[in-house]
């Protein structure tokens, strides 16, 4: 069985489970409590693995993706620069007019309370854009 095939028997879920196991570093630490708060933002969320390899994470639409790099843990909202964001939480990919994203970096605490709200936001607008 190839490894595209293996893949292909394992859920969204198992995928994010192997990615944080095969990290075993703070990477994975760190992209597995980000899944938590997301988890208990929006127990209606739905988990995905798109782009050989990226975990998703969508609720009426992309709520964000979970990206690990050699120096950040980087979730990208796909719909990041229409969410307020009064705890200036979103670091990264600022220019756009469409995404904005967190890096965050090994030791860095999260604040869980605003990256809770910015999730919660981010399934409101989908919401909002589903219903019209």
């Amino acid at each position: 069985m190839t490894t595209t095939e293996a893949q292909a028997s394992k859920s969204p879920s198992e995928l994010i489970d192997g990615r944080i196991k095969e990290l075993g570093d703070w990477r994975g630490e760190m992209l597995a409590r980000l899944r938590t708060l997301i988890h208990q933002a929006d127990p209606d969320v739905a988990e995905t693995w798109k782009w050989r390899g990226v975990p998703v994470w969508e609720d009426a639409g992309m709520i964000c993706t979970g990206e690990t790099y050699k120096a950040v843990v980087k979730l990208t909202f796909a719909k990041g620069a229409a969410l307020p964001d009064p705890a200036r939480l979103f670091n990264s990919s600022l220019e756009g007019n469409t995404r904005r994203a967190i890096d965050f970096q090994q030791g860095e605490e999260i604040d869980e309370e605003a990256f809770k709200a910015l999730v919660r936001a981010a399934v409101a607008l989908n919401k909002s854009k589903a219903r019209r």
